[in-house]
């Protein structure tokens, strides 16, 4: 009688982690950020870590531009122009060309140029604003605002749902590319393509995708969008956001918010406005010049790296979190609320857990930096640049111990 082969022994998760950190071509990235021993850091999809370069920046900016050189420093240092050349280096991370991103003041006021800028080019007889209905609560508000403004009634809806419910009153649509809560990646090319065909625009908030995954703007005709740069961009905490104004649009874009720092001779001082060209006319009032340059140092470390390479990192390492926590997390004490799906997945898990608040502060006490969103969820977000897979195991084992203590 023949024996039996022997079972094939699958390598234990820790080994696997790193193997695959072994074979990981964005590892070398994560030198370029101060990261503590014995952390294991996912909480970059709210804050993202600290890049190496950015304080040497600041302490120059400080004590060089503004120290000694002082006013000089807005023609000699670059500072008035810093919106747009910043712009410059996020719009490839984004998919966009040269020219139509520029940064500045929070998300917040920048969806509110977007979204009442996209009522008044889509014109006379369109007076309806679709919202995301889970979208974080300040686009809500503002799209609340911006409807009270504008003479529009506002319909909050799942953005599946969006397609069906488009007429040819519908001026405008804020949709999120990914859930804040969940981590759902929403098909941003065919919810954009619904919205053309009904003749409305489609602004995008890109806060918990760029610089995770790639978003395509000019590929796929987005009008307007907006997204913070302290999450995966690494900008640092209130770091300055952006807008991205399609070039076809441009011309006709009639911010709400007009300063001086868009008209077309901001030192003329006119009494009357005029628009600059271009995604200038997005600026507003004068540059947060530290916050900024410290975004625009923190942006060095995406030198020669590719979108594509992230998302690829960033699925995997997701796929290996999940894998981990099935292994080690005792059944039952945690569901996954994030897509399996990878085309329905951002850069995040969120895990519902029943004691999710309790169980985030031990995870913290041991070294394992999430966050949590009420009643019940654990999220953990996953920054290609910095996370490696060895993380990912130590993360869901530690998890695994505390739900089981």
């Amino acid at each position: 009688m023949s024996e039996l082969p022997a079972p094939k022994l699958l390598p234990a998760k820790d080994d696997l982690a790193r193997e695959l950190d072994s074979r990981d071509e964005l590892a070398k990235v994560r030198a370029q950020f101060v990261l503590d021993f014995g952390v294991t850091y996912l909480d970059g999809n709210s804050l993202g870590a600290l890049p190496a370069s950015v304080p040497g920046r600041l302490d120059d900016v400080v004590r060089r531009e503004w120290g000694e050189l002082r006013i000089r420093s807005w023609d000699e240092s670059g500072w008035w122009t810093a919106p747009e050349r910043i712009g410059d280096r996020i719009a490839p991370l984004v998919g966009a060309a040269a020219g139509q991103v520029v940064v500045g003041d929070s998300t917040s006021v920048n969806v509110f140029k977007a979204l009442v800028g996209a009522v008044r080019l889509a014109g006379a007889g369109r007076d309806e604003i679709l919202v995301d209905a889970n979208t974080f609560p300040t686009d809500g508000y503002i799209a609340e605002s911006a409807a009270r403004m504008t003479g529009c009634t506002l319909r909050a809806l799942e953005p599946g749902a969006v397609p069906r419910e488009l007429s040819e009153r519908t001026a405008a649509v804020l949709l999120n590319h990914v859930d804040y809560r969940t981590g759902r990646l929403h098909d941003l090319p065919a919810l954009t393509a619904a919205i053309h065909k009904s003749g409305a625009l489609a602004v995008w908030d890109l806060c918990h995708s760029a610089g995770a995954l790639p978003v395509g703007l000019d590929e796929h005709g987005v009008d307007l969008a907006v997204g913070c740069t302290y999450k995966y961009l690494n900008g640092g905490p209130g770091s300055p956001a952006y807008l991205y104004v399609n070039q076809a649009h441009q011309e006709r874009f009639d911010s709400p918010l007009p300063g001086w720092t868009s008209h077309a001779d901001p030192f003329g001082m006119r009494p009357e406005y005029a628009p600059a060209p271009g995604a200038t006319r997005g600026r507003v009032g004068t540059p947060d010049i530290l916050s900024m340059l410290a975004l625009e140092s923190a942006l060095e470390v995406w030198e020669g790296v590719g979108i594509d390479a992230v998302r690829a990192k960033s699925l995997a390492l997701t796929d290996f979190f999940l894998e981990c926590v099935d292994e080690y997390v005792p059944e039952g004490r945690v569901e996954s609320v994030t897509p399996d799906a990878h085309a329905e997945r951002g850069s995040q898990i969120a895990l519902r857990c029943e004691d999710a608040g309790e169980v985030m502060s031990r995870l913290i006490e041991r070294g394992v930096v999430g966050d949590f969103r009420r009643p019940d969820v654990l999220r953990f977000g996953f920054t290609p640049l910095y996370v490696g897979f060895a993380d990912v195991e130590r993360a869901a084992r530690v998890l695994g111990e505390v739900v089981a203590g």
